[in-house]
């Protein structure tokens, strides 16, 4: 038969599964927290554009559209 583990046992394990938890809830926020950046970024680029090259906005608009399709 099994052995009950202690309650030492079990927080210990508790404590490890806890640490694992905590490690991934960091690498999928890092993960999701990037192409939020990048977005961002993107929009930015797309201000200075615009007022840099007027005409790029209804380019960039028209492009956008053609890929959409």
């Amino acid at each position: 038969m099994k052995e009950e583990k202690s309650p030492k046992e079990k927080m210990t394990l508790l404590e490890k599964g806890l640490a694992t938890v905590t490690d991934k809830l960091d690498e999928t926020s890092a993960a999701l927290k990037e192409p939020e950046d990048i977005k961002l970024e993107l929009k930015a680029l797309k201000l200075f554009i615009g007022r840099v090259h007027p005409e790029f906005k209804a380019q960039f608009l028209e492009a956008m559209r053609k890929l959409k399709c």
